[in-house]
């Protein structure tokens, strides 16, 4: 259990009043005392801050909760190993699409079990490549994610939906043309082949300026001819299941270092390679969405969003929710992605505005830089947002680890419980966990971390 109390001062500021005030109400015995600790200073729980915060607004003094009342729903996840060594983390369709600084989804799926119940609706309001949704489809519970990224959501959604037969017919019928194409390349003849001269593809394909400098020749015909295939697949969910394994497999054969590292660098991307990578890709992803569809009741239903969720995107209410947001000054999705984004048609540049948390906005030099003020506002208006849509007395849980911002460690888990108190959102549980050493560090000057905390908020005073 978080233990931490608050000083006078400090409840005075969550309340929004002057620290005279809140000693006048104390005096006059329009609120109750708190307890003192050894130096005889009074010092508050965080449900009794809540509490005056509560009566600064409405002039009226509703009793707190015990402590017990808000530990009996999680006493339970203390007796979990929460670093899960060693577990298997790529089963049904979770290995379906990279995406950097995911969490793992043993996480998701310990906290939809103690957390929720079968037939509730399980939300992850920064979705990325829907790990939170999967756990809950999984779990029996109905899900609905939120992400700014339409490639994130391109994913999500593949990731969760099930095939018809007739969808997975057609997927296998364009895997079957693929593996054709490849055997015409790879034998230098026929019909991706005239006149002795390379093959080129009649497909769209990015800007010039983007595809000279980041792909090779025949990387840039392969793509592109994929991508007119993938454009005749004719059902939505088939077709978005095909899209994300062409998107899976485009670092891979670009000259981008790595999902990681946004530089260029050679590599050899011979004739064939990206074809092969695309088939391979698709074929396991045909195996996981077969497997999900054996497992995903059809009467559990999941929603994904493309929204900037400070522009406060209109959802159905959730019981719970589990999401790991960015970390500030951590990693730059819209850079890292890019590539595939213009691949895909996507806009980078409008991403790349409503991302939260992107470096590029916190290492900037210029007086409209990003600071730990701007992630504080913006979490406020995003629980602001979130607090009417989680039902009463349910859970917040958020996957977050430290920044380091102006060479200045900020603890983001305590961040976001200062603006959500005042909300109404209250600071129940901190659990702390180690992050596997083998996970790549995006920014290894700023945003290595060895450990993370599951920040557990609950809605209101009573369940």
């Amino acid at each position: 259990m978080h233990s931490e109390t608050l000083t006078t001062a400090e409840v005075a500021n969550l309340a929004g009043v002057h620290r005279d005030t809140l000693l006048r109400w104390l005096r006059e015995k329009v609120i109750p005392e708190p307890r003192r600790d050894h130096r005889g200073w009074r010092v508050f729980s965080r449900t009794e801050a809540l509490a005056v915060s509560r009566f600064a607004e409405t002039g009226s003094w509703e009793q707190p909760p015990l402590v017990d009342e808000f530990d009996h729903d999680i006493a339970k996840l203390h007796g979990i190993d929460w670093n899960f060594e060693g577990a298997k983390t790529r089963y049904l369709t979770h290995g379906l699409h990279p995406y950097p600084a995911k969490f793992i989804p043993q996480i998701p799926n310990a906290l939809i079990q103690e957390l929720s119940s079968v037939g509730e609706t399980v939300a992850d309001i920064f979705c990325g490549s829907g790990t939170t949704l999967l756990e809950a489809l999984q779990l029996k519970r109905n899900a609905i994610g939120i992400d700014a990224n339409p490639l994130a959501c391109l994913v999500s959604r593949a990731k969760t939906t099930q095939l018809s037969d007739a969808e997975l017919h057609e997927v296998s019928e364009h895997l079957e043309r693929c593996k054709g194409m490849l055997s015409n390349l790879q034998a230098n003849t026929g019909d991706l082949f005239f006149s002795g001269r390379p093959f080129q593809s009649e497909g769209w394909r990015p800007d010039a300026k983007v595809t000279d400098f980041w792909f090779l020749p025949e990387a840039v015909e392969e793509l592109a001819e994929i991508l007119l295939q993938i454009r005749k697949v004719e059902s939505c969910k088939a077709r978005n299941l095909c899209l994300s394994a062409f998107s899976a497999i485009i670092v891979s054969v670009s000259k981008q270092d790595s999902d990681t590292r946004y530089v260029r660098r050679e590599k050899q991307t011979l004739v064939g390679t990206t074809f092969s990578k695309y088939i391979s890709q698709l074929s396991s992803a045909l195996g996981a969405v077969t497997e999900l569809g054996d497992i995903i009741e059809d009467r559990f239903k999941c929603s994904v969003v493309q929204s900037d969720i400070l522009e406060a995107p209109e959802t159905d209410q959730f019981d719970l929710v589990v999401s790991s947001p960015p970390y500030p000054n951590a990693y730059s999705y819209h850079l890292y992605h890019r590539l595939r984004l213009l691949w895909l048609g996507f806009d980078d540049q409008e991403f790349k505005r409503t991302e939260i948390g992107s470096h590029r906005k916190y290492s900037s030099k210029g007086k409209n830089r990003a600071t730990h003020e701007t992630f504080a506002n913006e979490f406020s208006k995003i629980l602001k947002w979130l607090k009417p849509r989680l039902a009463q007395g349910r859970y917040a849980c958020l996957v977050v680890g430290d920044s380091t911002l102006d060479g200045q460690r900020i603890d983001n888990a305590q961040l976001i419980s200062d603006v959500a108190l005042p909300l109404g959102l209250v600071d129940v549980d901190r659990i702390e966990r180690e992050i596997a050493p083998t996970r790549k560090a995006f920014n290894p000057k700023i945003g290595k971390i060895k450990t993370e905390k599951i920040l557990i908020l609950k809605n209101g005073g009573r369940g």
